[in-house]
């Protein structure tokens, strides 16, 4: 596998890990007003990074079946919406500043739900960047080395306030900060894990790209939607979370073209 591709993988990876890095020089968590900001701004991202680098490119190499151009990016879509629905409902987890568990029961540790909760979060996010690099070692001709960097560059740039995000409150939950960064670095290993597994696959399936990137826009825009806009829009002052959210998009809308 080229070297290029390998260090893509491994950009959102780095991106969370900086971030739960912070636990060694933070003295206490983010306050809410900022947790909101984070979690718009991430929300920004996602939603531009499912158009630009995942949707757009779908429908693009679709394009041979005239009006019906829409219909691969919008099947593959709502699998990749059912899927992270069922992943919902049966992994057990534990969002952030909440008592009440999803998923499936189980007898499991407080800090290990929360883990969870992020991980689930980050799949979508590794497979995305997966799918995109596999397009580009299938020379697929709608997918450029400056779209795919553009994709895992905002994805780590996102990752890194996601990072601090889990490993803050678990340092203030009691756990050693050398134990929170771990959990913050293991909630992340998830996305070069996913990327490559997703790369692997997709090389048995060129021709069905166009699902497979739509899949991959649909599972982050169902994390955008079930979980970011509710934690950024809540309470007081959810402007705040808004205005970070177009700042957001504007920034990977301005990427992806820019490196495209």
């Amino acid at each position: 596998m080229n070297i290029n591709i390998i260090i893509g993988i491994l950009v959102p990876f780095v991106g969370t890990a900086l971030g739960a890095g912070t636990v060694f020089f933070m003295k206490k968590e983010f306050g809410v007003n900022v947790q909101k900001a984070l979690t718009g701004f991430a929300s920004g991202v996602m939603v531009a990074a499912s158009i630009w680098s995942l949707i757009i490119p779908a429908m693009e190499q679709s394009e041979g079946l005239g009006k019906l151009s829409f219909l691969p990016s919008a099947v593959g879509f709502w699998i990749g919406i059912l899927f992270l629905l069922l992943l919902d409902s049966l992994i057990p987890h534990l969002h952030m500043y909440t008592d009440k568990a999803e998923g499936l029961h189980a007898k499991l540790k407080r800090t290990t739900m929360m883990v969870l909760a992020v991980t689930l979060h980050n799949i979508p996010e590794g497979m995305a960047v997966g799918v995109v690099f596999a397009g580009l070692i299938s020379d697929n001709t709608s997918i450029t080395a400056g779209g795919a960097l553009a994709l895992a560059i905002g994805i780590a740039i996102q990752n890194f306030p996601e990072g601090a995000i889990i490993s803050m409150p678990l340092c203030s939950e009691g756990n050693s900060k050398g134990k929170a960064f771990g959990y913050g670095v293991l909630s992340g290993a998830v996305e070069p894990i996913g990327a490559l597994l997703t790369i692997f696959a997709a090389g048995f399936f060129v021709p069905a790209m166009p699902y497979l990137l739509s899949f991959a826009a649909g599972a982050m825009m169902y994390v955008v939607v079930e979980e970011l806009i509710p934690e950024m829009s809540s309470g007081e002052h959810s402007n705040i979370g808004v205005v970070l959210f177009a700042v957001g998009f504007t920034l990977m809308m301005a990427l992806d073209v820019a490196l495209s």
